[in-house]
């Protein structure tokens, strides 16, 4: 078996969830630790790595990230080499970003490179976010680790596997968390006169959130608000007196992020005089937009065309959130999405990206960094 597939296995049992990587960050220090160490410096931020390869003539640094965390996803792929973690799994890929960038550390460490190399294995992307605590730790303790320009990838299932898409600019949307706690008057489902029906105000509060879209967004730009869950009452005979919508919003500006809560907000006011309840609204994560800097991302397509199996494609921007977007608002690069040839979609519980992804990212990331 490929060296680079069973790390992926190994990787792959054991999600945990963000700034719980514990295992994770244990299994990565001891994989890194069989490299060669002449170039390398090994620093650990959290349950994240920071590993620096000094360079044999430097003149800049190179940056390269990779996201490290699980999600709270019960496995259903039925693979011999499933979570161990019940209730947790890489649904999302980490386990394939990490495995591919374990691989750039062991060949730069093995041939060394013109330009300094800093590679973050980033803690808790899915969430609360490691992006931004990660920066402002370097900023401010660690400068000399921050680089002059970064890059990363995420997989992508539609794609084949040798593909590189991305684009200059925007890539992917502005996103936060959404969390919407309704509090009224419980009581016996015979006399709802002398309550406050949270499971009633809800459900109005849910359509009335649906028309923030159609009817204040601009329908040249673009936006999403999601309500994935629902929660009220107890039992079937007791009218609820708390219930809780959990969501997600999307857009592709900070502008229409703006409004869409401005507009949140004033529906939820107009919920509680209307079912004298109250309503506390949270935002949760709230992630920057992935906004390329052209001549990074014309770099890594122009690359991609003359790189042999590769097939560059200038995609569309996506409603997708990453936390990468923070890196990128300070420091220039690009992210691009690899072709993983997967039937299900990101964090669906039977996800299985095709695993000879690894090797040829592994290969395609390095020569692009050492083009640099």
């Amino acid at each position: 078996m490929d060296t680079l597939v069973q790390i992926r296995r190994e990787l792959h049992q054991i999600p945990e969830l963000g700034f719980k990587e514990f295992k994770t960050q244990k299994y990565l220090l001891e994989k890194l630790s069989e490299f060669p160490q002449n170039f390398l410096t090994v620093t650990t931020w959290k349950t994240g790595i920071v590993v620096k390869i000094e360079g044999s003539n430097p003149t800049k640094t190179i940056g390269w990230r990779s996201d490290i965390d699980g999600l709270p996803i019960v496995e259903e792929t039925g693979l011999p080499y499933s979570s161990v973690h019940e209730g947790n799994m890489h649904a999302c890929g980490h386990d394939c970003h990490m495995t591919i960038t374990l691989g750039l550390v062991q060949a730069l460490a093995s041939n060394q490179p013109e330009h300094n190399v800093v590679v973050y294995f980033q803690p808790a992307e899915e969430g609360p976010g490691g992006a931004k605590p990660m920066l402002e730790w370097l900023k401010t303790e660690r400068p000399d680790l921050l680089p002059d320009e970064i890059y990363a990838l995420h997989i992508a299932p539609e794609y084949p596997v040798g593909t590189v898409a991305t684009r200059p600019g925007l890539l992917f949307a502005n996103t936060s968390e959404l969390f919407i706690d309704l509090k009224g008057k419980g009581g016996h489902a015979a006399y709802p006169h002398k309550t406050k029906d949270m499971t009633v105000a809800a459900a109005n509060l849910i359509l009335q959130l649906q028309t923030i879209v159609s009817r204040n967004v601009d329908p040249m730009d673009s936006a999403v608000v999601t309500i994935g869950k629902m929660t009220s009452g107890t039992v079937q005979n007791i009218i609820a007196e708390n219930a809780r919508l959990e969501g997600t919003i999307r857009t592709l500006n900070a502008e229409a992020m703006a409004e869409v809560k401005r507009r949140i907000e004033a529906i939820c006011t107009g919920i509680e005089a209307s079912f004298d309840c109250e309503v506390s609204i949270d935002y949760g994560s709230m992630y920057y937009e992935v906004n390329n800097h052209p001549e990074c991302a014309k770099r890594l397509l122009q690359f991609a065309d003359q790189f042999e199996g590769a097939s560059s494609y200038h995609c569309p921007a996506a409603m997708t959130g990453e936390d990468f977007g923070y890196f990128l608002k300070d420091i220039p690069g690009a992210m691009f999405w690899a072709g993983a040839n997967c039937e299900y979609g990101l964090h669906h519980a039977k996800i299985s990206p095709d695993e000879q992804l690894l090797s040829f990212n592994a290969q395609f990331v390095e020569q692009f960094i050492r083009s640099l």
